[in-house]
C-alpha cells in the first residue's frame, strides 16, 4: 500500500479536524492524495480509507464518481472535453476528434512524451458557451479546431501539424 508524506498526513488531519463527520472531508482529502500520487489507484484509494478510517468502498464509490478524479497517470496538460447534450449539439465530438488527431491518442490515453492526455467528461456547467473544456483547471469555451490548434501550441511550441491533406511524400514531390 502506498504511504502519504508526513506533510500530507499532517494535511489531512487539519482537514478532518475541520468537519465533524469523516466522510464530509472526504473530497478535499482524494485532491490532496491525488496531488502528492498524480492519481487515484486501488492502493491510494486504500490507504486514504486507512488513513480517515472510512471503508475502502466509501473511498472507491467518492472517487469513481467525479471525473475530476484519475485512475491512471494523465498528462502533464489534461485535455477534458464535455460531450454533455449541449457541447454535442455545439460540436464536441469534433473537437474530441481533432484532439485525438492532433496529437495522435484515443479518449483516455496520454501522448508518449507524457506531456497531453484527453479524455471526454460530463458537464463542466457551460453549456452556454459550448464546445467546452477544461486544460487542468483552466476553462476553454467556444472551441474551434484553431483555437486547439492555438492550445496544444501553446503547451508545446515545438510540435508540427501536418496540413490537411498533405503528406510527408506529397511535400518532397512539390520542391
Amino acid at each position: 500500500m502506498k504511504k502519504f508524506s508526513e506533510a500530507t498526513k499532517q494535511q489531512v488531519q487539519a482537514y478532518l479536524e475541520l468537519y465533524p463527520k469523516r466522510e464530509a472531508a472526504l473530497l478535499p482529502i482524494l485532491h490532496i492524495a491525488q496531488k502528492e500520487f498524480g492519481f487515484l489507484d486501488e492502493e491510494v484509494e486504500l490507504a486514504v480509507a486507512e488513513l480517515m478510517d472510512l471503508s475502502p468502498v466509501t473511498v472507491r464509490e467518492t472517487s469513481m464518481f467525479y471525473f475530476m478524479f484519475h485512475r491512471h497517470p494523465i498528462g502533464k496538460y489534461h485535455f477534458q472535453v464535455c460531450h454533455n447534450i449541449s457541447c454535442t449539439l455545439m460540436g464536441a465530438e469534433t473537437i474530441l476528434d481533432h484532439l485525438k488527431n492532433r496529437l495522435g491518442i484515443e479518449d483516455g490515453q496520454r501522448t508518449e512524451d507524457g506531456l497531453f492526455s484527453v479524455e471526454r467528461v460530463e458537464c463542466i456547467a457551460c453549456c452556454d458557451r459550448g464546445p467546452a473544456m477544461l486544460v487542468n483547471d483552466q476553462l476553454h469555451t467556444d472551441l474551434t479546431p484553431q483555437k486547439l490548434d492555438d492550445l496544444i501550441k501553446k503547451y508545446d511550441p515545438k510540435r508540427k501539424f501536418e496540413e490537411p491533406g498533405k503528406t510527408e511524400e506529397s511535400r518532397s514531390d512539390s520542391r
